[in-house]
This record gives structure tokens, sequence and C-alpha cells, in this order.
């Protein structure tokens, strides 16, 4: 969730480097605003001292405050965005906390579990505290193990030892970077189950939650892994282990742009997401095929001959991913002939599911850090499994700590709402079915050629849609005073029913509910009265074993109890135009694809209700964009 930025760069005169530590951290905290938060601060050292601004509230708070209050000159400095865990989202909980008599600032994402054991030793220890965060907890350890178990020695990197010591004592899920007045040119991180990577540069260094946090000012990055700690300086990047063993980053070249992250003419990053996504799915298409069609998934690190004795799959993912999940349910069981199971990763690993080494466990998480779903990876390895990751951030924890990756290469999705990630996770859920269904000979090679060379034609097709999403975007204008929106669906219609309830659920902030059609006698029909608006995504009338029938029936059900169907369905479909009220059509597609195109009108529908609402779409209420906490 929160946003963490680090900076260390030449004194003036040294080098000609023009970056001020304030400059790059605001910057990398503005391009990190996208994860949610509620609280902003910054520390920068400077003449011997730490100086401290922050602010409950939006990063125009801090910057406010700047202005008022400005900060000395430094080419050192931290920064922080907070999503409130302990404590509320006040000036006085917000980042950076301060220790050591005022010389240490920290900052912190995660959660410290032991956070109150440690604040009691603390106490008798005679060390006061201000706020309510348990990150000012790690503050203070780390301040009195510097000054009263190393004896403030910095001579020897004396920050890095401390960093080293209380690391050893913490428990939970934690990035933490932390400055000290006595070396003013060193910023020391360390990593535990929460996200962090450096970014290289020349006569500069940087930290950040993510690339976005300094793709203003390099490309080169280096991953670090689980329980490691790094010390920046101007010149140098050193890692150990938190018991000060060497160890290595793994260096790679951040393949997008600044300009990638910014909203390239639209009003709302998620509108231009939403338009991205025709090039999201032929980006994660791209390279996962051979001329004759046979598939070649690079990232796949499994011994083939493990994966032709799977007998089940379980799909891991939360949100939207979990949506994903559902999808591909239908698309693996289709074409692999495998049992397959779709869990709630926070549900996962309480229920004692069964798990052995012939499951294959599958993970969705478009930032690759959703704490729940890294959880749960551990436990199906703890068990057996093999784990496969299906991702968008190359380097994240999932598909580090993951038998297998899958990259979706969508690009960055700033938008907190999913909308390219999503339609990306779908079609690199396909590309593994038809690479399990090709390796376990499930499917004639013909077949799976000709099933990728309809999904080739998604891209097209889903511009197709955008082309003509005024009448969508008129209806969400329209309906902007609605109070509740019920979204139907049948086979692979149904998750994508209930993706277009959380979309409005998280923009527009109503009642949305995404329902299998078939339940609809078995209770929800109790819901329908006079102008009740009802979503219906109709599968095609094509093919033998076509629901199209039943589901038509389902919006004759609705409308004669008073509701306002708006329906979605494939071109050329024209016995659904007697029962709608609104019909958007979409291209013909085989049915087991249809959810790339199915989901596209309502996500710009969501979006348009909610604009017209005067919401931020891109940082809804409440909301972050990636969960790295349980």
């Amino acid at each position: 969730m929160c946003g963490i930025v680090g900076y260390v760069g030449h004194s003036t005169g040294q080098v000609n480097i023009e970056h001020k530590a304030l400059d790059v951290v605001l910057e990398g905290l503005r391009r990190l605003e996208y994860r949610g938060y509620d609280s902003a601060g910054i520390a920068v050292v400077a003449d011997g001292a730490i100086e401290s601004r922050k602010k409950s509230g939006k990063l125009s708070n801090l910057i406010g405050e700047l202005e008022g209050n400005p900060l000395p000159e430094s080419m050192t400095g931290i920064g922080h965005t907070r999503w409130a865990t302990h404590g509320g989202p006040t000036d006085q909980n917000a980042h950076p906390h301060l220790s050591d008599g005022g010389k240490l600032a920290l900052i912190h994402n995660g959660i410290i579990e032991n956070f109150a054991e440690l604040k009691l030793e603390l106490l008798n220890e005679g060390v006061t505290f201000i706020s309510e965060t348990d990150t000012e907890v790690a503050a203070a350890l780390l301040g009195h193990i510097y000054r009263n178990q190393l004896g403030g020695d910095n001579s020897n990197g004396g920050l890095t030892k401390a960093m080293q010591l209380a690391c050893q004592r913490l428990e939970g899920a934690f990035t933490l970077l932390a400055v000290h007045a006595d070396q003013p040119d060193v910023v020391v991180a360390a990593r535990r189950n929460s996200p962090l990577v450096v970014g290289l540069g020349e006569g500069e260094n940087f930290l950040g939650s993510d690339v976005s946090g300094f793709i203003d000012y390099t490309r080169r990055a280096v991953e670090l892994g689980q329980d490691q700690i790094v010390t920046i300086t101007a010149d140098s990047v050193e890692i150990t282990d938190f018991f000060g063993a060497p160890a290595e980053g793994k260096e790679y070249h951040v393949d997008w742009d600044p300009a990638s992250a910014e909203k390239g003419g639209y009003p709302s990053f998620m509108e231009k997401e939403i338009h991205d996504q025709p090039d999201a799915v032929a980006q994660t298409l791209l390279g996962r095929s051979d001329l004759e069609g046979k598939l070649t998934l690079d990232e796949m690190r499994i011994d083939p001959e493990l994966l032709k004795h799977i007998n089940k799959i379980i799909v891991l993912a939360c949100g939207t991913s979990a949506y994903a999940g559902q999808v591909a349910k239908y698309a693996i069981e289709r074409w692999c002939r495998i049992a397959t199971e779709v869990e709630l990763s926070h549900e996962f690993r309480y229920r004692d599911p069964i798990v052995d080494e012939n499951t294959l466990v599958v993970s969705i998480s478009q930032s690759g850090e959703t704490m729940d779903t890294l959880m749960a990876v551990r436990y199906a390895k703890e068990q057996g499994a093999k784990t496969i990751s299906i991702c968008n951030t190359n380097g994240s924890t999932i598909p580090r700590e993951s038998d297998a990756v899958l990259y979706t290469h969508a690009g960055p999705e700033i938008a907190v709402a999913s909308t390219k990630a999503f339609l990306a996770q779908i079609t690199a859920a396909y590309l593994l079915g038809l690479y399990l269904a090709q390796l376990r000979g499930n499917m004639f090679q013909g077949e799976i050629k000709d099933v990728l060379a309809d999904l080739g034609k998604i891209p097209a097709k889903i511009q197709e849609i955008l082309d003509h999403e005024d009448r969508i975007k008129d209806l969400g204008v329209e309906m902007a005073n609605a109070k509740s929106v019920l979204f139907l669906g049948r086979h692979v219609g149904f998750p994508v029913a209930m993706e277009g309830a959380l979309k409005l659920k998280e923009l527009a902030y109503i009642h949305a509910e995404g329902f299998a059609a078939g339940e609809l006698k078995h209770g929800p029909i109790a819901l329908i009265e006079e102008g009740q608006p009802v979503f219906v995504i109709v599968p095609s009338p094509r093919g033998r074993d076509s629901l199209h029938a039943k589901v038509v029936s389902n919006i004759q059900e609705v409308r004669a109890r008073g509701a306002k169907t708006i329906v979605i369905a494939e071109e050329g479909d024209e016995a659904v135009k007697a029962y709608a009220e609104h019909v958007f059509y979409i291209p013909p597609t085989p049915t087991l694809l249809a959810p790339l195109l199915s989901t596209v009108p309502l996500q710009i529908f969501a979006l348009a209700l909610a604009s017209a609402k005067g919401y931020d779409v891109d940082q809804p209420r409440n909301l972050a964009k990636s969960v790295t906490v349980e």
C-alpha cells in the first residue's frame, strides 16, 4: 500500500548532479500516489541534523506545508505516503518517525506484529512515544540499538549494523528506510514480506516501493531478496542479510519510461488504462508461440514431466484477480480436463486445504506483492505443491518465490481499480491452460493453433468496442443517480458479472452485485422492483451448448417485474432486442474468450457513472492499489 522513496546524491560540486533530495523524493511520492494513502511525509539530512515535515491527507497538503516551512537543501532524503493501519491518519501518526534524540528518521511499509511487546520493553528503558503507530516502535528500537547497544559508533557502518540487529527482533511484514544525522550520505533499508527496489544512477542511487518511485531518473533497477538489507550512498549499493552476511540482488532493466505512467491526454489514468487494453492483451500474447503455433513459455521453469502428472489445479487470488481466476477455471477444465478450484487467498490456508505434490497452485496478482496471496503461495509450497505466478510486476516477491512465472506485460497500471491488468491476467491464464493441454496431449496442435489465432484477434475487437464507447458513457452519465445496479451472467459471463459489480462498487460507492443468472429464482429475484437496473451478459447464440435461450428467459423474468434491462450481447443477436432497454454489442468470438470483450463495456460504464458523480476514479476512497498486509 504505502509508497516509499529514498535518495542519496553527491554534494554540490563533486559530480554534475542537479537533483536535490527534496525534488527527487517528492516526484517519487507523486508517482506512487496510485498505491493509495492518507498522509505523507519527508525527512532530509542537512547540516548535521534531521529535518522532517509530514501532513495527513493528500500529497498537496505536504507540499503546502513545505512551501510555508521549507526544508534545507540536502542530497539525502526519504519520503513516505502512509495507509493507516496502527493509528488513524493524523499528522502525528504520519511518517517519518524520529528517534535517538531526533537524529534518526525512519519510514515503514507493512505491519510489525510484535510491536506491543517491543514497545513495552522500550518504555521500561525510558523511551517515550508520541504516536499510535507500530512504525514509531521500529524507529525507537533502531535508535535505541544505535545509541545504546552500538554506542553511536558510525565509523564502520553503524546505521547498517543497527538495522541488522533491529530486523532480527522484528516480526511481521516490513520495508524500513532510515537516515541518521551522523551519517549524512547514507540511506539504509530492509525488507521482509514487503516490496523494495533499488534504482542505480550515476553519482546517485535510489530506493522505492516499486520502480515508479525513481523512473524519472533511471531505468536500471535491482530487486532485493527476502530478509535483506541494503545500504546506498551516491556511489555504492551494498546488500547483506539480516545477520550481516554479504548478499546480491538481481539487476534488471525497466522496460517502460516515465511517459507510460502519465495519463496520455485522458482525464484519468483509469480511462487511459481502459484504452491500453488492446495493447496489454497483444503484449501478453507476444512471443509466446512459434510459427507452428506451439506454445513456448520461457518462464516455465517447472519440469514438464511433473506438470504431466498434475491432477488438480488451485488458483489463488483476491478481488479482481480472483474473477480472472474464475474465468480461467472454465477454460483450463475444458482444455486440460484437470479439476480446477479458485480460492480466495486469505481463506485458503486457514481451512486445511487438500494440497500435495500433484497439485499445481496458480497465483494471480497484479503487483506480485499481495500479502494474502504471498502467504498462501508459501503455504502451498510447504505442502509440496508446484507454484506458478501470473503477475504484472517484474521482480516482485510472489514471482520470485514461485517455481515459475508468467508475466502479463500490461505495463504500469496506475489507477487503483484494475482494468488492463484484469484482461492481461485472463490472457495469461488462457496461455497457461493451452500450454498444459499441449504438454499433456489434451488438445491437437491444430486446435491450440486455432485458439491462439482467435486470441490474436482479440486486441482489434477490444479496439472496436472502444471506438464506439460513447453510448456506454452516455448511459453511465444518465444513471449517475442510481442507488443499486445488479449484474447477471452464466458460464464465463458469471465472473464477468461479478467483476462488473466490483468496478461499480469501487468507483461509484453504490450497491452493486453480480449473480449467476441461474440463481435468480433461488432468491435474488426478490431484489427486483420497478426501475431496478440490471445488466445481463448474454452468451453467444452460436454453438450446440449455448446457454443463450436460458439467459434470454432470465431477461424476460426480471423485466416482467419492472427491471430496467441493459444487455451485453454478440453482434447479430436480434433475440435480445425485444427485452432490453439498452443493448451494447460486442464482436463475435468463441465463448471461452468472450470475457476479454464483454468486460470492457462494464468498465466504461462504471468509469462514466463515477465520473458523473464527481468522484476520483483513479484513487477511490478507502482503497489501495496493492494490499501488502494481511
